[in-house]
């Protein structure tokens, strides 16, 4: 044994080289601590310590995870969703979404443009299948079928 200080040494080490490579939320590093054999009382320790010194925040996590998401073209409800299952509290996800300042309906159009010709969403059926897409990129009923609807006239008439 290396004596009574280094098994937490170890799991803050541990936890701090995993926040150098990006942002984690709290559940999140304790559970990779955990994956990785830390006891789950010196996992709590460690990133207890860290969030003290600034360096583990969950509502940086959350603001930088829901940009990076909605950069890559996903909408609120997903976005809501997966920061609740990373642990994070609703006051924090509803900073995190507000934070993105992103207008969801021009995101779900600009994600229709870029994968689908207007000629194309003529034909119901077709419609429908890109309204599903949308959806399960996390936008809701109405920014999906405004983007599926306009057209590029509609879009500068905006």
């Amino acid at each position: 044994m290396s004596g009574p200080g280094r098994p937490g040494a170890d799991a803050y080490q541990r936890a701090l080289g995993l926040l150098v490579r990006r942002e984690h939320s709290r559940r999140d590093l304790t559970r990779k601590l955990a994956q990785r054999g830390v006891e789950p009382e010196e996992a709590r320790a460690a990133v207890e310590r860290l969030a003290g010194q600034g360096y583990q925040d969950d509502d940086r996590f959350a603001a930088s995870f829901a940009r990076d998401r909605a950069a890559a073209g996903y909408g609120p409800v997903r976005i809501r969703a997966e920061l609740a299952g990373h642990g994070l509290k609703e006051d924090a996800i509803q900073a995190a979404l507000a934070a993105c300042e992103t207008d969801w309906a021009a995101l779900a159009r600009r994600q229709v443009e870029r994968r689908h010709r207007p000629a194309e969403l003529a034909d119901p059926a077709r419609r429908r299948k890109v309204v599903e897409f949308l959806l399960r990129r996390g936008f809701d009923q109405e920014s999906a079928w405004g983007a599926v609807r306009a057209t590029p006239d509609d879009a500068l008439d905006d």
